[in-house]
């Protein structure tokens, strides 16, 4: 499986091997490796008998094999391991706040705050949030140098619905930089399929290898100052 890794060294999907789909295989082949074998020395003819060298590559190639099949074993005891180690980490930052690239977020009333990462400076920047039936509404930045430029996401002000919406940056030179949304990491979990989730309010669920930062604890009062925005 493929995995893509954070700057934090979180892995946006862990995939763990068992031992046990792996290692049954393998251990038939030696067993019926082993046993052809012993059954070729047994049948050859005692008057030509074979070289005593390929018994010996042959052993070797049967030595190989179980040391592949202790690797694997390995392998897929350390990424469980590793796997462990990292749900351990996520859960100890449960209450605090994070900062998650997305492109989703889930309103409820309650302001949200976050950045638009710009590449460079944009003289007009755009926030732009679309809800489930296609409806978008833009949202106008001011003038900003190259780097994070915080907003401050108001539904009340803004007559946005509790719901699900996707969000994208547009900057004034044509590009679509990425956003990152600031939320409480409320839970996390594991998946059916053994990948670390983490819920962060106002986002939802995301892998660890979104996370951009960690913040700390929660203020009362917001870090980002609201801006005039338009519809």
């Amino acid at each position: 499986m493929v995995t893509t890794t954070n700057s934090f060294g979180f892995s946006s999907n862990v995939g763990t091997t068992g031992s046990g789909a792996v290692s049954a295989p393998v251990s038939e082949n030696k067993d019926m490796f082993t046993k052809l074998l012993v059954a070729q020395i047994r049948n050859q003819d005692p008057l030509a008998p074979s070289d005593p060298a390929t018994f010996v590559n042959q052993l070797s190639q049967l030595s190989q094999t179980e040391a592949l099949e202790n690797m694997t074993k390995t392998t897929a005891a350390s990424a469980t391991m590793l796997q462990s180690l990292q749900v351990l980490a996520m859960g100890g930052q449960v209450g605090t706040e994070v900062s998650v690239e997305t492109s989703k977020v889930q309103l409820d009333g309650k302001k949200i705050t976050g950045s638009v990462q710009l590449g460079g400076a944009s003289t007009l920047s755009h926030v732009v949030l679309t809800d489930v039936t296609g409806k978008q509404t833009r949202i106008e930045l001011p003038p900003h140098a190259a780097g994070a430029q915080a907003f401050t996401l108001d539904p009340a002000a803004l007559g946005l619905p509790a719901g699900k919406y996707s969000i994208a940056a547009e900057a004034s030179d044509g590009t679509k930089p990425a956003i990152e949304i600031n939320g409480r990491l409320d839970s996390v979990r594991l998946s059916a399929t053994g990948g670390i989730l983490m819920q962060v309010a106002g986002v939802g669920e995301v892998e660890p290898g979104w996370i951009t930062g960690f913040n700390g604890k929660l203020n009362d009062q917001s870090a980002s100052t609201d801006l005039a925005f338009t519809n």
